[in-house]
């Protein structure tokens, strides 16, 4: 063979070989999730996040996805539309009514694998194709939020500016309940990881709804002092759940109180258990501005994180539900998920820093002190 010709063909070999290691995920990356708009270009990337032993990291966008209106909210869930198989799936919310789901394993992937909701295409005297009456089911407006149930994982939960929370069976395709319990849009909605039966969510009317699916008709709720902008159960206390605030606050509750305190009270022929100035088992002026997002860490107990309209990701310690501040970075991130297998970020730069304190040695110690069984 010509030298110079097997030369080439070594060459390409090893770029081929090099290709295949950089698309090929291993158990050791973490996946990250980041929506994002370019150029008017709504995207959803799919980075990969990898760590040598020697402590060096890298990042890279393994492949994206062209959305079709800007993000607004996302879910990961492993449940297939259709059959029910496992596999690797992203539910989004958009400015739009309907609910993308995507398949994260697909490379150039240019149409959901599912749609729920939104507008029916209709053929128009032109033959054009045009957007027609709202399909069964469907929201009326932005999807807000989003929540896949871990325990029944054909269940997802989505909130919607439309004033409703509606819950989505993924294999059946269709709406399976529409929730009207709150006056104003419902800004985020969470599963309870404990009693996968109870869904929270939260209102810019004020209040935060606790939903027994198991009877719709019976309810919890609270009222707060500013708009709710996310909810987090914390993973490692069935009982309580976070929830963050335009004006920036942090306010924990016990989902228990909302048997033992308040007054009932019936709206929409449905009865809810309002519990108003309910005792908060922490309040946490957390930042300046609205907490755009919060997120437990699955694996350490008492580490939570927030996120600000103001610009700041801060780590908190909740020992003894006596809330410290132990980083902050301002990473220009507006949304995130903390420390998860599959993590989920919203961002308005071309490319986001992942979470890294300049006192890096400072807060590794303190995170194996909060999970010293890691």
């Amino acid at each position: 063979m010509d030298p110079y010709l097997k030369k080439n063909t070594e060459e390409n070999a090893d770029d081929e070989e090099e290709e295949i290691e950089d698309m090929t995920i291993k158990p050791t990356d973490a996946v990250i999730l980041c929506a994002r708009v370019e150029d008017e270009v709504n995207l959803l990337e799919v980075c990969i996040f990898e760590e040598a032993e020697d402590g060096d990291s890298n990042m890279y966008v393994h492949h994206d996805i062209i959305l079709s209106a800007f993000p607004l909210s996302m879910a990961w869930l492993d449940c297939r539309p259709q059959s029910g198989e496992k596999g690797n799936f992203v539910a989004t919310g958009t400015m739009g009514p309907a609910i993308e789901i995507w398949d994260l394993d697909l490379i150039d992937e240019v149409q959901p694998l599912l749609v729920l909701g939104g507008k029916k295409r209709v053929k128009g005297k032109e033959k054009k194709i045009k957007k027609g009456k709202f399909k069964k089911g469907s929201h009326r407006d932005s999807v807000l939020g989003l929540a896949w149930n871990k325990e029944l994982r054909n269940v997802l939960a989505s909130a919607s500016a439309d004033k409703t929370l509606k819950i989505w069976d993924v294999v059946q395709e269709k709406c399976a309940v529409t929730l009207e319990h709150h006056t104003d849009k419902v800004q985020t909605v969470a599963w309870s990881r404990h009693s996968p039966e109870l869904l929270i969510s939260g209102s810019f009317d004020k209040s935060v709804a606790l939903m027994d699916m198991k009877s719709s008709s019976e309810s919890g709720r609270w009222s707060v002092d500013a708009d709710v902008e996310s909810i987090a159960w914390d993973p490692h206390n069935e009982h309580a759940f976070v929830v963050s605030l335009e004006n920036g606050m942090v306010q924990c509750f016990d989902k228990r109180l909302a048997s033992s305190v308040g007054v009932s009270i019936w709206y929409r022929f449905e009865r809810f258990h309002m519990v108003s100035g309910a005792k908060t088992i922490f309040t946490l002026h957390a930042h300046e501005k609205a907490v755009s997002s919060l997120s437990f860490s699955s694996v350490a107990p008492n580490f939570l994180a927030t996120g600000s309209t103001d610009k700041m990701i801060k780590l908190w310690d909740l020992s003894n539900n006596q809330p410290a501040c132990i980083a902050s970075q301002n990473p220009k991130a507006v949304s995130f998920k903390c420390l998860c297998k599959m993590r989920s970020l919203s961002t308005d730069i071309n490319t986001f820093p992942l979470y890294q304190s300049k006192a890096k040695k400072n807060l590794n110690m303190t995170y194996h002190e909060l999970s010293p069984n890691l």
